[in-house]
């Protein structure tokens, strides 16, 4: 039965193709196909479903016009176009009869867009990355995209489980207002890093040498603990730069795998290395194009030397020395190109520094943007270099940081670009301007002054031209004060500062056993002899009304009361390479004072100061800094008073009281509780190292930073007798007056808070005289409102 019903279809298959081409014997076979796809004449269109958008915007959207002959493709076609547009939720296209009929339902309009349960970032930082806005139609495609955005945000901070969930609340009139529910989950940290085929070096050594770290405990106030794919390329490279620095030319990591445990919340890094053979330089040369710079003097300057361990680093410091040379020669864009060559047989690497020719370059321009309240002349009598000088590379390094020291520019930038000729370059400074003036309240407390209040009103910019004033007052329980300045840095359009500074203070010296209240001010000037040494002369006028403590008939504190006038003359040399005057990272500060008190008045000394500062960066952003100061004051024909010697303790030797280090007063009537008043010296001398540490880049974002330090230092040489009776027949003695050197270590951590400065310390003195008074811990803290 089956073979005969086939038979039959077959039949049936073959009489139907006999007949149609009985009926159409003229037809091609091409005919045949465009006749069964024509369909009628469009002569009306028909749009329904539309609220807001015009019917005429819709139509001009559809491949389709009246007069056109209808097709399936074109009515899919039309409706492809306006699904495309993102106006409409549902589109349906096709025909009844000759009119084309569309049906479309509209999005709706976004009225508000809001944020839910995100708590580490905050709404504005989440609508800038969202293409969403409210006016605008509503799109669940866009909705997605948005969701897929936001959810990068919080993978970029590390807390790859957030989840967000969009939800829409309908709304009359065709309008909704869209939610977005975030969940933020735990930050996702990283639990380990593991490496594979390292045998030189062992974990510990390379992880170090990473940006990323593993997440612990104390290092809650780090941000590299987290996954970050850019930061882990940066890792590659990292890794890639210490092994050739130790002379592994051939290293290569081979593999950086993160993997994310089930619940989210750690990362697993595994990297793979290939650490290759040790290779040392070769032949070593200079191929100088520029006939000034000289192949043999070149060559005995380079860092790399045949024979030594391969360091990568050092073939880029040589290229910048070389460059250096080069621009200090006037050749602003020399091209300075290493070319390497690997010895596999021996391991060895052949370098070849090629400086190709270059013309000498000249100052064409210099060109001062975003510079919106400081006026040009301010920014340009800082520069070290003017129009139609010879480029200077070291000149125009110094121009950027003087520039930058004016403390006016939160950024400041100088680019290179070519001039007009090949021999020409125009210089392009690019500040960013920050405020500088102070209007502020204060209030805080320190282990010094105890609680305090000050109002200081000020510009260190005045309306753009460079000047700067001061008015402040403090009060404390151990000062009050009210102090006036004003300087003008280019005094007459020279390079001459000069300044004025008038003060009233009333301070009490407690541990000295006397008050002083102050009247005076100072003319002030300065000018610079070298480019790095300036030159300063002050004469000062102070009137002193000094009252000792009532409760000490003390010979040592008793004779110095009374009413005194200085009038004295105080010159001073400084030498500062400081790259930053606020936060030196590199550079020295000397400076050599001395002050002459005689010159009317009935006071009369000689004082002699100095002091030295030197900061370097030893690794990244540990920075060393080792300072030294003393001085020494002589009586010029008296003895020096009380007031006008030198006192040593916190916070210029931490781990000691104010004034708590030198000689001080003793006599048997005092006991634990009461050791005497602390009676300065005419000598002193104080040094310290500190090394300042890195506690991660959040802290810096945050302004925290650590140093360990050690502190050193004396004062002593008074003018007295070691021995003296009162006029109440008590014997006073002196001790502590002995130049031996006291000794404290410790460890600091400072704050740059949104409330004012903190600083805490913890030191230790590991040598002292029973004299002395020490202190463990040390605090300042301050807010300004």
């Amino acid at each position: 039965m089956i073979f005969l019903r086939d038979k039959f279809f077959n039949l049936c298959v073959i009489f139907f193709a006999l007949a149609m081409h009985a009926v159409l014997p003229a037809m091609s076979h091409a005919q045949v196909s465009t006749a069964a796809a024509e369909g009628p004449i469009i002569d009306r269109i028909e749009v329904s479903g539309n609220q807001r958008i015009e019917t005429s915007t819709i139509e001009t959207y559809l491949l389709l016009n009246i007069g056109d002959t209808y097709t399936d493709e074109l009515g899919d076609a039309s409706l492809k176009r306006l699904f495309g547009t993102g106006l409409f939720s549902d589109v349906d296209v096709g025909r009844r009869g000759t009119t084309l009929v569309v049906e479309v339902a509209e999005n709706p309009i976004i009225n508000r867009i809001v944020f839910e349960g995100n708590k580490y970032k905050d709404d504005e930082d989440i609508y800038e990355e969202i293409q969403l806005r409210p006016r605008i139609v509503f799109s669940r495609a866009r909705v997605r995209a948005d969701v897929q955005r936001i959810l990068e945000i919080y993978r970029r901070g590390g807390r790859f489980a957030a989840t967000v969930e969009p939800k829409v609340i309908q709304l009359e009139q065709n309008r909704v207002n869209l939610v977005f529910e975030v969940s933020e989950g735990a930050k996702s940290v990283i639990g380990k890093i593991n490496f594979l085929g390292n045998k030189v070096f062992n974990n510990d050594i390379l992880r170090s040498k990473l940006a990323t770290v593993e997440s612990r405990w104390w290092k809650f106030l780090a941000s590299e603990d987290t996954y970050d794919p850019d930061r882990l390329n940066y890792d590659k490279q990292l890794l890639r730069d210490f092994y050739r620095e130790q002379g592994y030319a051939d290293f290569r990591v081979t593999s950086a795998v993160a993997e994310l445990s089930p619940d989210k919340k750690n990362f697993f890094i595994n990297i793979s290395v290939e650490e290759g053979d040790l290779y040392n330089f070769g032949e070593i040369k200079v191929d100088s194009q520029i006939e000034e710079l000289e192949n043999e003097l070149l060559e005995r300057l380079v860092y790399t030397r045949e024979g030594a361990q391969y360091d990568v680093t050092a073939i880029d410091d040589t290229v910048e020395m070389l460059t250096d040379i080069a621009g200090l020669r006037g050749y602003a864009f020399v091209d300075i190109r290493p070319q390497v060559r690997r010895n596999r047989n021996d391991q060895t690497v052949d370098v070849t520094y090629v400086i190709n020719e270059a013309p000498r370059v000249y100052v064409e321009e210099i060109k001062i943007i975003d510079n919106v309240r400081t006026h040009d002349r301010v920014i340009r009598r800082e520069l070290r270099l003017v129009e139609g000088d010879a480029y200077n590379s070291s000149k125009l390094n110094r121009s950027e940081i003087r520039v930058q020291s004016l403390q006016f520019f939160q950024e400041v930038e100088i680019e290179q670009l070519e001039g007009t000729a090949a021999d020409k370059t125009i210089l392009e400074i690019t500040v960013e301007e920050q405020p500088t003036g102070e209007l502020s309240v204060g209030l805080g407390y320190s282990s010094f002054e105890g609680l305090m209040v000050n109002f200081s009103i000020g510009d260190r910019n005045l309306i753009g031209k460079g000047q700067q004033y001061r008015l402040g007052a403090q009060i404390s329980k151990r000062r009050k004060q009210v102090d006036v300045s004003f300087t003008e840095p280019y005094f007459l359009n020279r390079r001459l500062a000069a300044g004025v500074d008038v003060y009233i203070r009333d301070t009490n010296f407690i541990e000295s056993g006397y008050q002083q209240r102050s009247y005076g001010g100072s003319l002030r000037t300065g000018f610079p002899i070298t480019e790095y040494v300036m030159m300063n002369v002050a004469y000062n006028i102070r009137q002193d009304r000094v009252r000792t403590s009532l409760f000490s008939d003390s010979p040592y504190i008793r004779d110095n009361s009374g009413d005194f006038l200085t009038s004295s003359l105080r010159y001073g040399i400084a030498y500062n390479s400081l790259d930053n005057p606020q936060k030196p990272n590199r550079g020295q500060l000397l400076q050599l004072s001395q002050e002459v008190a005689g010159l009317g008045g009935n006071e009369k000394y000689l004082r002699t100061t100095g002091n030295y500062d030197f900061f370097y960066p030893i690794y990244k952003f540990w920075i060393l800094n080792l300072s030294a100061e003393g001085g020494h004051v002589e009586g010029l024909g008296r003895t020096v008073r009380l007031n006008n010697r030198f006192f040593l303790g916190n916070p210029r030797i931490r781990g000691f009281k104010e004034s708590g280090v030198g000689p001080r007063e003793y006599t048997d009537s005092y006991n634990e509780l009461w050791r005497g008043f602390n009676l300065g010296g005419n000598t002193f001398y104080k040094a310290s190292a500190e090394l300042f540490i890195p506690l991660g880049g959040g802290a810096r974002d945050l302004g925290i930073e650590a140093s360990i330090y050690t502190d050193v230092g004396a004062v002593f040489n008074v003018d007295a007798e070691d021995t003296l009776i009162s006029q109440s027949g008590l014997v006073y003695n002196l001790l502590g007056n002995n130049a031996t050197p006291r000794v404290t270590v410790g460890i600091g951590f400072s704050w740059q808070s949104p409330f004012g400065p903190f600083r805490i310390d913890l030191a230790k003195a590991v040598k002292n005289q029973p004299s002395d008074e020490t202190e463990f811990f040390q605090f300042n803290v301050g807010t300004r409102f």
